[in-house]
């Protein structure tokens, strides 16, 4: 069946040698057997890929495609007859495995030879014999005061630890491992992928550690790890916010084949304060004011992280107005200047007056005049055109 190229490749007719080699290696990274061990689909891919790239990359060839399609180049890859031009060599123009021509195109990616698709994956052949265990995440509610200050506090936690019998190893005390009969110790097996080629895998008898157990551990049935509940004492250092991030190395859960644990991260989430709230390293809060100290001017006590202090109000104090208490705010977690304290000054209308107050109060309406409330004449002058 003909085949497009251009559309395996995912790019235009009038690509660029550039662009075809830029998609070519993107696809073979994404479908090399080596990534993909156990999916037929992903090998087959990389063979149709490597192929239109064989033909596209080559400028006679690319020619010959443009003129005459794909047929002649899938019937000497089917037959392993010499395509157009000669030297196709079963497809691959003279390679027998598409992951050599893979190579060919890589080999020079990382500046100078030993580049392999290994090194692309992390290791991709490689098989890990030992897994460092995986990290817990525990979220950790706390005041807003222990924020402030630090604080340390107890949690429990479930994870899985060494077992205790046998000290990770999953055999019974005075037994041991022996050399896996069906790799023979390598912990890799042959896995065919379609007969074009094959690939090595992790051995499915000893998932790759190269060593079987002949006599598993009767606490943890070989596993080598336990499920436990565990205390910890965690300090909570000042400055800590949500969202915040607590590591405590290695109370993670437990690795395999000796290898180390995970970690714990002890995330940070804040209880509400009915006084004080947070932004950034600035401690926010709300004090409600007399209208007489608004008025007249006055000393409030004002509440703070570390105690009462004492906040002068000047006279003629608008309803909002913001005062700042400099280093009452919040310490920085990293170190650096504490933050501040914001006060807002609530201007409290007052309720439930006494006869003396309404009439005082009544005087003193008497002697109203524009220059007391500047902000009433300018509302009234812009407003003027409205209120007639």
């Amino acid at each position: 069946m003909a085949k497009d190229y251009y559309e395996v490749l995912g790019v235009g007719k009038t690509a660029s040698a550039d662009e075809i080699k830029k998609a070519y290696r993107k696809l073979a990274v994404k479908y090399h057997p080596d990534k993909n061990p156990d999916d037929a689909a992903a090998g087959e891919k990389f063979k149709e890929i490597s192929r239109a790239y064989e033909v596209l990359s080559d400028p006679q060839k690319r020619s010959q495609y443009d003129q005459f399609g794909s047929d002649m180049f899938e019937r000497a890859s089917a037959g392993g007859g010499g395509g157009p031009g000669g030297g196709f060599g079963g497809g691959f123009g003279g390679f027998s495995d598409p992951r050599d021509l893979f190579s060919q195109i890589f080999g020079n990616a990382g500046g100078g030879g030993g580049f392999s698709f290994e090194d692309m994956l992390g290791g991709g052949r490689r098989t890990r014999r030992n897994t460092k265990g995986s990290d817990l995440r525990f979220e950790l509610e706390i005041d807003f005061i222990d924020a402030v200050l630090g604080a340390d506090k107890k949690i429990r936690i479930t994870k899985s630890d060494l077992c205790s019998r046998c000290h990770g190893s999953g055999s019974e005390p005075g037994s041991g491992k022996k050399t896996c009969p069906t790799c023979g110790g390598s912990g890799q097996a042959a896995s065919s992928m379609g007969g074009f080629f094959q690939t090595m895998a992790a051995c499915p008898t000893c998932h790759g550690s190269g060593q079987v157990i002949s006599n598993p551990c009767r606490s943890c049935h070989g596993t080598g790890k336990v499920r436990v509940e565990k205390e910890l004492q965690i300090h909570i250092p000042p400055g800590v916010d949500n969202g915040s991030r607590l590591r405590v190395a290695g109370e993670g859960e437990a690795g395999t084949n000796g290898s180390p644990a995970g970690d714990l991260y002890v995330v940070i989430k804040l209880r509400p304060h009915n006084v004080f709230q947070r932004n950034g390293n600035d401690i926010h809060c709300d004090v409600p004011v007399s209208l007489c100290v608004a008025a007249l001017g006055g000393v409030i006590d004002v509440p703070t992280v570390s105690g009462k202090t004492r906040m002068k109000i000047p006279a003629g104090t608008k309803n909002g107005a913001v005062l700042r208490l400099r280093g009452k705010g919040m310490p920085a977690l990293k170190g650096g200047i504490r933050g501040d304290q914001l006060v807002k000054l609530v201007v409290e209308t007052p309720v439930s007056l006494t006869k003396r107050q309404m009439e005082l109060l009544k005087e003193f309406q008497a002697e109203e005049r524009a220059a007391t409330y500047p902000q009433q004449e300018e509302f009234k002058k812009n407003a003027e055109p409205f209120l007639r």
